[in-house]
């Protein structure tokens, strides 16, 4: 039986939302957001980012990532100094609350990172891994 292109897009958008619903759910006791989550992640592993280039790696627009910014700062997740050569540019850092907070947000994600692993057996999660490649690379063709 052949799949039609709008099942297997909406397949995926159902997973993309299943998969969200419970990060966030997880990360709500927290008192993180799954965007603040990813941020802390980046920050954890480029210490001194700029906003710019953050965004762009956690595939948000530059207005949306001010806004997590800020917030994450009023809860005194990260700093921000000012660069060393540049005046007009921030560089940001998580702090120690923040890596407690990405601490606990790892070990509550987890477990819902684990029951999708656990779902397939490495073999399927080799093949999904390489069929979502493709899909990225149909709809984003290198230049």
């Amino acid at each position: 039986m052949a799949v039609k292109g709008e099942s297997v897009g909406r397949l995926l958008k159902q997973a993309e939302q299943a998969l969200l619903r419970a990060k966030n759910a997880a990360l709500k006791p927290i008192g993180l957001t799954l965007a603040q989550y990813v941020a802390l992640g980046e920050l954890d592993r480029q210490p001194g980012i700029a906003a710019a280039s953050l965004s762009r790696g956690c595939l948000v627009s530059p207005q949306a990532m001010m806004i997590v910014l800020k917030t994450m700062e009023q809860q005194g997740l990260i700093s921000r100094l000012p660069h060393p050569r540049h005046a007009n540019v921030l560089e940001l850092h998580i702090n120690d609350v923040g890596r407690e907070a990405l601490h606990a947000a790892r070990a509550a994600i987890g477990p819902v990172e684990r029951r999708v692993y656990d779902a397939f057996t490495a073999k399927e999660l080799a093949g999904l891994s390489a069929l979502l490649t493709r899909f990225v690379q149909a709809i984003e063709p290198e230049d």
